[in-house]
């Protein structure tokens, strides 16, 4: 099993030496970068060598993480962020989510959730996609995705790739070519076609808007 190389950018001192210290004791990670806020982390991109994931605290000084977040978006850099917050606020992980993040975790996490979330966004490119839907169905929240007036008008076949992307067993993009019989180069066409239409992000937003508008199983 290769090493995961990862930057960590808290105001904490004590949280980021924690975290490293935690994540280099199971032997699978290495911390190569440490930021004490997001305005000296923007500063410093592009890291050398580049971190395979970045651990960002949502509540810091200066630039909160989602602003962090957003400075990454518009420079269209596609880091693999996740979001460390002290409570599930679901404004923030929306956003979060709408701003690129590709999971997020509680500070109360235990040191096994933590590397498995690591692991999951590493090698799956997301996480928490099972729990934020489980979390938003209990509380009857409706995530702020934005068609800016459109209608949403989706093909035969961007309904049927949608619906895998919403499978419990979180199907990788690869996976749904396989079930759709089509090269991953034309799912990667549904799915860019459906993020360019509806300024959707990532996967998790794509669920969370079929959820939010009712577009396919297990949401209808």
């Amino acid at each position: 099993m290769r090493v995961i190389e990862l930057c960590i950018i808290d105001d904490h001192k004590i949280v980021r030496q924690g975290l490293k210290f935690l994540l280099e004791s199971s032997g699978n990670f290495i911390v190569t970068h440490e930021f004490e806020n997001g305005v000296d982390f923007l500063n410093a991109i592009p890291l050398d060598p580049p971190p395979d994931l970045y651990i960002l605290d949502e509540s810091m000084p200066h630039l909160s993480g989602i602003e962090v977040l957003q400075s990454l978006e518009q420079r269209e850099l596609n880091y693999l962020v996740l979001l460390l917050t002290q409570h599930f606020e679901e404004d923030i992980i929306a956003a979060a989510y709408q701003h690129g993040a590709r999971g997020f975790l509680n500070k109360s996490c235990t040191a096994e959730d933590l590397t498995m979330v690591i692991e999951n966004i590493v090698n799956n490119g997301y996480h928490n996609i099972t729990d934020i839907l489980t979390h938003i169905k209990r509380n009857n929240y409706f995530p702020r995705v934005t068609t800016k007036g459109k209608k949403i008008e989706l093909s035969s076949r961007e309904l049927e790739f949608l619906r895998h992307v919403c499978d419990q067993r979180e199907l990788t993009y690869e996976e749904i070519a396989g079930l759709m019989k089509v090269s991953e180069k034309t799912v990667d066409g549904y799915r860019s076609s459906i993020f360019d239409r509806y300024k959707i992000k990532s996967k998790v937003g794509l669920v969370l808007f079929s959820f939010k508008y009712k577009l396919t199983k297990p949401f209808l």
